[in-house]
């Protein structure tokens, strides 16, 4: 009896990002918590995006970084993050375009201090940042680094 080959356990997009993300963690490790080399890490990875996604992303970097200058920004899986002193990542965005999605997302980790009563919400839907976005962006940062 002929036995049926074996699917690939994971996607070539998934083997892409798992490289990406060992990149990540050996340069993470070089640059052993500089903030100028996060942020160049996050800047290369917003140029590469595309729009709107880039616009957002560089907006939201600098409502994360002066709400929370606490925060150390990196890269997480090719994406904007922004960790805390051990450095877990609190919040990241996650551009619809690389995922072919349709939106974008600001999302949100167990490090990040949103808990609210039994259930409470993790991820955002970014279509557009209009002032009312950017202030209850700023709201939930200052919230998670609580």
């Amino acid at each position: 009896m002929a036995t049926k080959p074996a699917e690939p356990v994971f996607s070539d997009f998934e083997k892409q990002a798992m490289r990406e993300r060992a990149k990540e963690l050996r340069a993470e490790a070089k640059m052993n918590k500089n903030r100028a080399e996060g942020e160049k890490a996050i800047d290369a990875v917003i140029a590469l995006m595309k729009e709107p996604d880039k616009s957002m992303a560089k907006r939201i970097h600098k409502l994360v970084t002066e709400t929370a200058p606490q925060l150390f920004p990196k890269t997480w899986y090719s994406m904007p993050a922004y960790a805390n002193a051990d450095g877990k990542v609190v919040c990241f965005f996650q551009a619809g375009s690389k995922f072919e999605a349709r939106y974008s997302t600001l999302g949100f980790n167990d490090s990040a201090n949103l808990d609210d009563g039994n259930m409470w919400p993790t991820s955002f839907v970014l279509l557009k940042l209009t002032p009312v976005e950017e202030k209850r962006i700023i709201e939930l940062v200052k919230k998670a680094v609580s």
